[in-house]
Order: structure tokens, then sequence, then C-alpha cells
């Protein structure tokens, strides 16, 4: 195999060997700690711009298969594995992994200490970073990588979002997915619950979307940073004052956040995996959730009581009831309702003054545990007592 070069923009670098695409990607370089699920990590559009990195040592044993996608194509800039295995040990493949990163042209990249690599982004963070199979030279490649644009400040759900309205053919309620980079199962999880789902682009006008005569709002995932979407924190806002049931997914949370005042910051590595603890604050239970976010919510800006950080150290409040937050925007009482048992951060919230609510991590799993399956049944249930 050829030879590649992983080159991190605090100068880190690895050689290692060329596995699909050659030439040269940058992005951002992240890890994700789950054991299986490669295919929907590949194809999730959350990942856009992103280099990542898979902390389990062998990846690829099961395949792929066209059941498993995410989106119509793998989404992620490139991935960065210990090693590569280059059959398939799966009735339900039909190709192998290698096979697949070929055909979508995806630079990919074995033979790295992805140990060492996940220690370096959990202590100093997130980085910019290239795999280059045509530029060798640590040097030149890390000019390049420091020349390379911000994560911070740029719209990545403009390459993701739908261009146009697209109506599935069921007659159930109607409900409009605000595609972000939606990922398929989300729209999988709300046709098992009888809806008519409407798919959207992020920048459709609210005036539009009235006229579609539905009757909720999800906000899907995406990527990137959430305070650049102003036109989406805008239509969410408009679609708060209007009434509809609301309910948003990781990026979808963090703008309806934004939508009732509050801010977002960027986390130091994020979370990203299978095997997340949460608190469910609400039936006081925990949930193992799947994952996929570097921004989260600020806690001190939804002007909760005791908050003076970004980290919810929860175990302080003798009742969870008094978790509670006021929204800076004027749309009343946030209640928070999920949060992380690893690091604090907020994983979810709901309004008491409008039919909304939101969770930081993925409820729709694909890849992960379905604890958090029921987040579609409170939406069905939130549209039906509307």
């Amino acid at each position: 195999m050829k030879k590649a070069l992983l080159v991190l923009e605090d100068g880190t670098f690895f050689f290692g060997e060329n596995l699909a695409a050659e030439g040269e990607v940058y992005g951002e370089l992240v890890f994700n700690t789950a054991m299986v699920g490669y295919q929907e990590v590949l194809t999730d559009p959350s990942y856009t711009n992103q280099i990542v990195v898979m902390t389990y040592p062998e990846v690829g044993i099961y395949g792929v298969n066209e059941e498993d996608i995410e989106s119509d194509r793998v989404r992620v800039k490139g991935f960065v594995v210990f090693r590569m295995v280059e059959e398939s040990y799966n009735h339900r493949a039909t190709k192998t992994l290698i096979e697949y990163l070929k055909e979508n042209g995806t630079m990919a990249i074995q033979g790295v200490d992805t140990r060492s690599l996940t220690r370096k982004i959990r202590s100093q963070g997130t980085m910019k970073g290239a795999i280059s199979t045509v530029d060798l030279d640590p040097k030149s490649l890390l000019e390049k990588v420091r020349q390379n644009e911000p994560v911070l400040g740029v719209d990545l759900v403009k390459e993701v979002s739908s261009k146009e309205i697209f109506l599935d053919d069921s007659s159930g309620p109607r409900v409009v997915v605000i595609d972000c980079g939606v990922k398929f199962n989300i729209l999988r999880e709300l046709k098992k619950r009888g809806f008519s789902v409407l798919r959207v682009p992020y920048t459709i006008e609210f005036e539009e979307l009235k006229r579609l005569d539905v009757q909720g709002v999800l906000i899907s995932n995406g990527p990137g940073d959430p305070s650049v979407l102003v036109k989406t924190i805008d239509l969410v806002r408009q679609i708060l004052l209007h009434g509809l049931p609301v309910a948003g997914i990781c990026l979808g949370h963090q703008l309806l956040a934004l939508a009732i005042g509050g801010k977002t910051y960027k986390m130091k590595f994020g979370h990203r995996g299978v095997n997340h603890p949460v608190k469910d604050l609400e039936r006081n239970k925990v949930l193992i959730t799947t994952h996929n976010h570097g921004f989260a919510v600020q806690p001190s800006s939804l002007r909760i009581s005791g908050m003076e950080d970004d980290v919810f150290h929860y175990e302080k409040f003798s009742n969870t009831d008094e978790l509670m937050g006021e929204s800076p925007a004027g749309f009343g009482k946030v209640k928070i309702t999920y949060v992380s048992l690893n690091d604090g951060t907020i994983e979810g919230m709901k309004l008491l003054d409008y039919p909304a609510f939101s969770v930081q991590f993925h409820p729709e799993a694909c890849p992960g545990p379905h604890d958090a399956n029921f987040f579609f049944d409170d939406f069905a249930k939130l549209i039906e007592g509307r």
C-alpha cells in the first residue's frame, strides 16, 4: 500500500498506510469511542469537514451494507484507524469497508497509533489536521494545515441540508423536519409513528413553512457552529411564537437554546460515541446514549440559579425541580431534563410555557443503544395534546 501522512496543527505527525483514495484532505480531527457502527459514522452529516479517529483498534470486520447508511454518501473528510480488516465476516455485508471507502473517494489511513492520538486530542482539544499521499513532508503539510479555514464561524449546514422540499407518501399527521443534516433513522422513526414527513431546507422562510399546514416541527442534527445559523435561529423563534410543537436533536437542541436567548460554546474535544451515560432527571434513570457533538449549551446563559460555569454539578441540587432556568429572550421558564454523567454538560431541556423540548444526544441511535427511543413517542404526544 502507498504511504500516507497525517499532520496535526500543533506539529504532531504520523506516517501510515493509505487505504482508499489518494490526494490530500483537511479537516477538524475528532475521535469516536464506538466499537461498531463505523458505516453510520462515515455517513452521518454531522461529521462534515471532520477527520474521524476510531479509538477501537480494529475496524471493518463486518463489512458494509446498503441498509445501515445514514445519508446519501460518506460525509467525513478522512478516516483514521489502527488496523483495517480487509475481508468482511458478516452475512449482511455486500462489500468490504475498504471497497466502500474507495467507491466514495474517501481518504483513509491505517497504522496510526490511535491511542496516542486520542490522548493528545483529549489533553489539548480538537485541532485542525490533514491526511496526504502527495505531500509526505511534515513541515510542508503542517504549513498548509495552519493556513486552512478555522472551525468556528463557518456554516457547514449549507453543504448537507436539502435544497428543496421533500414530502413522503404517508397520509398521517404532517410534521416538518428542518434539515440541518438529518440522519435517515430520524426520518424512519417519525414514519414508524405514522407521521407524514416534510423535509425542508434550513433556510426556508417562515411564511412558506406556515403554508405547509403542519402539526409539528423537528429540528435535526447537523455539523458545525450553531451560532452562525442566524436565519435558522430566527426561524425557530418564529415557530415558537406561532405555537407549533417543537423538538430538537443535537444541533437542533442548540438552535432551540439560541432561539430563546441562550448561548453555546465549543467543547474541548466533544462527545462522540455510543456509550455515553446520561441522567434522565424527570424519570430518575440513567440512559446509555449515542453522541456526536462538539458544541454545547451554556448553562449560565439560561439563568439557572447556582450555575456560574459550563458544567452542571447537578449533585448539589437536592431536588431536580431546582434545575430551572429562564429564557433571556422572553420565552419563559426552561427546565433541564438531562445531564451528562461524564462531564455534567446539558443534554436536554424543555420549555414550560411553550410546547418545545430538545436533547443533545441522538435518540434515533444508529449506531448505538436505543435507551432514548421514547423521544419520538414524547414528540408524538406533544403533537396529540396540542
